[in-house]
Parts: C-alpha cells; structure tokens; sequence
C-alpha cells in the first residue's frame, strides 16, 4: 500500500486539452470505484447485526419521540439516566429513526455513509498532495482497514468521531496552504463537534495539527498564532455550548448523567471519559479490566487490535521517518511535509495513548488510527518514489514492503485466523520478491515501475481485505466488538492469542463477542454473559455487556396500557432496559445506568415514582445489581453508606413489597398492585 503510481503528479498545464479531459475521466472513474465499493462494502447484509449496540440504538430511539432525550442523550423517553457519553453520535442516529422508523437499517445506514465519507475525505486530503493515483490507495487503504469495516457497520460514537477528526485535518491542510483562517477556524468547529461525539479523545489530534500550522503556514508567526487563538475559540464554542446547557440546568428536572458518580458533566468529562482513561482511576468504570492486550508498545501489534489496525504500521511508521528525512531540506511551508506532519502525528498521538493507557480500552478504538496510517504510509511512499534514483530511498522502500509482507505473514498466523493462515506464505513470498524489485526500480521503465507498484499494494492489501471480508460477513452485537477472525476479549502477546470466531454462512450469529474460557482477573461477580437482546426479527443481540431475550408474552404485557405511565417498566443495567425498549418501543428505566451501579435513580426516588404510578412493572435482573452485585463494585458511584448498591436496595425493596409472576422466562412485579 505504501506503493504509488508513477503518475501520482497532475499533468502539466501544457498538456493538450484532451488528455487533461482523459485524465479527469480516469480521476473521476476511480473516485467512482472507491466510493461505490466502500458503500457496498459497508452495506452489505447490515441488518445481520439486528440492533448492533442495542445501549444506543435504545437511546436513538428515545431520541426519535423525545426532544429532551434527543438534547441530554437519554437512554429513555422517560428522562431517567442519560448514556455515558455525550450525544452527537446519537442525535444523527435519532434523526434517521424519526425520519424512517426504528429498525436495523435507520439505525446502522448513517454510520455506513459517514464511512463513505471518510474515505472520501481521505482520498481529498491526499489527491491535493500526493495526486488522484496515491489517493485512491490511501482511501481503499483506509476503507480496507479491518476496524474500519467493523466501526462504520456498527452504532458505537466511533464514525462519526473519526469522520469529524478526519475533516478537520483536511481543513488545517487547506488552512495552511495559504494562511486561510477561515479554514481553521472550521477545524477547531469540527474537533469541537468530535469532543460531544467522544470527549476529550477528540483532543489526541490537536498538538500535531497546531503543530502543522504553526510550521508550514505561508504567514507571520504573529498571525498564525492569531488565527489558532481564534480556531481554539471556536472549537470551545462548539464543544462548550451543550456542556453549559447540562450543567446550568437543573438536576432535578434533567436525566443523571450515566458514567458519573455524582450527576455531574464535568466529572464525566474529566474523569471517566478523560483523564481516568489515562491513568486507569477513572470513577464509574471497569479499569482495564482484562478485555484487551497489556499497556505498552506492543499493544497496537499484538493479539486482537494487531490484526484490526496494524497491517500497515510498519510500513507507517518507517514511511514517516524515512519521508521527513528526505525533505529535511524543503521550505518550511512545504505541502508534502506538512500532510506527513500532520497524519503521521496524528497517528503517534491515537497510538501511543492507546498503547500506554491505563483504564478502559477495547480494541475497536483503533479505528481512529486508520486512515493516518493509511496517509502516512502513502505519502511517505510518494516522498521516497520520487526519489528512487538515489540508493537509499530505494532501500528504505524495500524495506517498507519487506517489513509489510513479513508482518502480514506474523498476522495471518495467528491462533484462530483458519483458513486465512493460507495466505502467509503467498503473501510473504510475493511481497519479498516486490521489496527485491525496488531496489531495481531507478531501472525500471514507466510501465514495468507501474506494474511492480500495483502489484505490491495488490499483495500488501491480501492480509487485511481478508480480514474485512470476514468482518463484513459477521454480525456483530453487544458491547465489545472486534474485526477479524481473533476475536478473544482477553489477548495479549505478540502475536496474541484469541479465540476462533465464524459469523454468517455456517457461523455462529453472535459474531465477535462473547467471554473467552474464564473470566478475565478483577471482574466482580455476577458479570451478564451476553443474553441474546432481542433485535429485528428475533435477530440475537448479546455478547459482551449485551441485553436480554424478550420474548413475545413479556413484550404484549410491557405494551399494554403503555401509554398511561412514563416508564413501561424499570430493570437493573442499562443494556437490560435496552432490550425491553427497543422490544415495546416505550421508555423503559434503567436503575443504576450501564453498569447498575450508578445512584440513580435513589430508593426515595424510586418508591416515590411507583406511588405517583409512574412505573408499571419491575424486571428483575439475575446478577441483583448487574454488573455491581450485591454490594456494589469497587470505585463505582451508588452504593449507600453501608456498601449496598442502589440498584440492590431498590431491589430488595420491590421483592419485599410485591408480588413475583414469571412471563416468558423472567421475573416480573406489577408495581400498580400491592406496595
């Protein structure tokens, strides 16, 4: 991939008329191909994964009826518990089910076309560089990415985030060409819109794209230190709007802010979407929790996120240093350098906070590394291409494809990646052999150098197209999901170790999720295993922190008079709500928020709410206080002065007061009768 066309310059002015015309026709051909084929790519059987991560298709949901669910990211109609994170992603998900209805489709289409964009805002940010030819392979390359395939197909807050970061990259790039303030102060709007996609993760993009403006803007330092104070300006506008609404606004009379321990935004973003990532101190969180590779430099290579994101890495990462060595001597307000500044340190920035953070990280975060490693490898090819007559561009371009072959012969043979480990030798062999051609290509004629360029992306595109194909025919629900053929929560090593997953045509429907053998050290008892949730058609939706089995008896009991009370019913655990309201269409709450160990609502509230007949019905939940158990969970909001989580006490309090029926398999209690 990091191969690139001879052609990749535009043709000269001088050229005649009709080959500029053949030219443009060709151009707009292959932008055509890229973006068709990454729509179909991403659309293909996308309902499989029915309702993907119920936890926000319920909250889009509750969007779609509700505008103050759609402003505060409720997870009800209700107003009881908001999700744990800020609302963007949700408010396009919201707008699709209002404009179609619920169903799989409205849920997942807007996050397969904001993949599509992405890609095409890729092929943007490279074509104004590197030209039309290394374009269109950083765009494949970045719809080809493995946790790309899985992100943009799936409801998590990940596509739209990278979508944004990605065009407020292309806008610093315009920006910097001519000292066009205008244009970054569209960047600062963009990474602002990120930070209510995703908080402060938004932010890991800033210091190499002040760093880009800073250097290669064609204008006085003075100005340009003028111009970032009013992009800054603008993104804390953007970001901070919604941010001042939440916290000026009463608590009484807006939903508890899942995530936090104390029903406070502030909290939320520095603490368990901030700071407590970093440092694993997080308030509300689970830690690290065993669910992916250990900290440190090897966790982006090894295990599950190795074969998700790190197909190009190397060659990444050798591209950087090898493209910035050879324009050491360039203007400083080069275009080429600044495009390898910026996506280059984009991508040390996401993968080194990723690598070395302490608290949560799943492997799907990676996605936010796929489209800088794409550019970087690229543009660092185009850099050393140019310069092949000399022997040491030559070699370092050798050793680019040398050391993508031999990793995705270390990827393809990984526990679990059956039959795809039959690809490791063709691809090391044929890969090998192009690395001997580069060290001939000063030789090489305009089409043999062509020929040997295609056919290396060609091999070094095999590994992860593979591993796309296999993502694509998954389903993929619940939680945690991973991409790929190695799909173990617990990895580690390199190369990591996972359990074999299958997904459709013979494979199970859960697709990557699930436990691996033995849970993960640090986990507290009663962790939900993963119950089937319940989506389109009957469609199973478990997996890691998924919902439950509704069954249709429950689902005609929950509709019944739905309309005289704000809540259908109320359950312990955020994803168990899920279930039950993506299942009824009515607000369903959640004691205890994600986990079932957030203080809301408290016992008061709650006994309050059933005597003013607001509630109908308690499910029970067989963990007693899902993820928290009896006495809550070590470092989580929730529990009272004794230890006891509230999700137990309103528990304890519901058993003792009413009476207990069985409706398809659960346990259930009118809260209108008895008390």
């Amino acid at each position: 991939m990091t191969a690139l066309l001879p052609s990749a310059e535009a043709p000269p002015a001088s050229a005649p008329g009709s080959a500029r015309r053949r030219s443009r026709r060709s151009e707009g051909a292959g932008v055509a191909a890229l973006l068709l084929g990454t729509a179909v790519t991403y659309l293909w059987s996308l309902s499989a994964s029915g309702y993907a991560n119920s936890f926000y298709s319920a909250a889009a949901q509750a969007g779609s009826v509700s505008w103050k669910a759609f402003l505060f990211g409720s997870l009800d109609a209700g107003n009881s518990i908001t999700v744990d994170k800020p609302p963007a992603a949700l408010w396009v998900m919201d707008l699709s089910v209002r404009l179609f209805g619920l169903s799989s489709w409205s849920i997942l289409v807007p996050e397969a076309l904001m993949g599509v964009a992405t890609v095409g805002l890729t092929y943007l940010t490279v074509r104004r560089i590197a030209g039309s030819p290394a374009a269109l392979i950083a765009g494949a390359a970045t719809a080809l990415t493995p946790t790309a395939a899985l992100m943009f197909r799936f409801n998590n807050p990940d596509a739209l985030l990278l979508l944004l970061l990605v065009g407020a990259g292309y806008a610093t790039l315009r920006a910097a060409e001519a000292a066009r303030g205008r244009w970054l102060v569209l960047a600062g709007v963009l990474v602002g819109v990120a930070f209510l996609t995703k908080m402060l993760q938004a932010f890991l993009v800033l210091p190499p794209f002040v760093l880009v403006y800073l250097i290669a803007a064609p204008t006085t330092l003075g100005r340009r230190v003028r111009h970032l104070l009013a992009a800054f300006a603008a993104m804390i506008v953007s970001a901070g709007w919604w941010i001042a609404i939440v916290e000026l606004w009463p608590a009484s009379s807006r939903p508890y802010i899942d995530g936090s321990t104390n029903n406070d935004i502030l909290q939320l973003v520095l603490g368990y979407n901030g700071l407590g990532r970093l440092t694993g101190s997080e308030e509300g969180g689970l830690g690290n929790a065993g669910f992916s590779s250990g900290v440190g430099f090897l966790r982006l290579f090894g295990g599950v996120s190795g074969g998700m994101v790190s197909w190009l890495l190397p060659a990444a990462l050798i591209g950087l240093v090898g493209g910035l060595v050879a324009l050491r001597g360039a203007p400083r307000t080069d275009r080429t350098r600044a495009l390898l500044l910026l996506a280059g340190g984009s991508m040390l920035a996401t993968g080194l906070t990723f690598s070395f953070m302490a608290g949560i990280y799943h492997d799907y975060y990676t996605v936010a590394l796929a489209p800088w490693i794409a550019i970087t490898a690229v543009v660092g090819g185009v850099v050393l291409w140019r310069r092949r007559a000399l022997p040491l561009a030559r070699g370092t371009l050798a050793l680019t494809v040398a050391a993508s072959a031999v990793w995705a012969f270390v990827l393809l043979g990984q526990p679990g990646t059956d039959p795809y480990d039959a690809l490791r030798w063709p691809v090391l062999v044929l890969g090998l052999v192009g690395a001997a051609g580069f060290l001939l290509a000063h030789r090489l004629d305009r089409r043999l150098a062509a020929g040997l360029l295609l056919a290396t992306a060609l091999v070094t595109s095999v590994g992860p197209a593979a591993y796309t194909l296999d993502t694509v025919d998954t389903a993929h629900t619940g939680s945690i999901v991973t991409a790929g053929p190695v799909s173990s929560m617990g990895g580690g090593g390199l190369p990591g170790r996972g359990m074999p997953g299958r997904g459709a045509m013979g494979r199970p429907p859960q697709g990557r999720t699930g436990l691996p053998a033995g849970l993960p050290t640090g986990l507290p008892a009663g962790l939900p295993t993963g119950l089937p949730a319940g989506g389109p058609g009957g469609r199973p939706g478990g997996g890691m922190f998924g919902g439950e089995t509704v069954g249709s008896e429950l689902t005609a009991l929950l509709r019944k008079d739905a309309s005289s009370y704000t809540w259908v019913a109320a359950t312990v655990r955020s994803t168990a709500a899920a279930s039950y309201q993506l299942a009824t269409e009515g607000p369903v709450m959640a004691i205890g928020g994600f986990n079932g160990t957030a203080a809301s609502p408290t016992l008061a509230q709650f006994q309050a709410d059933v005597a003013a007949g607001r509630i109908h019905y308690f499910i029970a939940s067989g963990g007693r206080g899902g993820m928290g158990g009896m006495g809550g969970m070590g470092g989580m909001g929730g529990p009272d002065a004794a230890g006891t989580s509230t999700a137990s006490l309103i528990t304890s309090w519901v058993e003792s007061h009413f009476t207990a029926t069985t409706v398809d398999g659960a346990t259930v209690y009118d809260l209108t009768t008895g008390g």
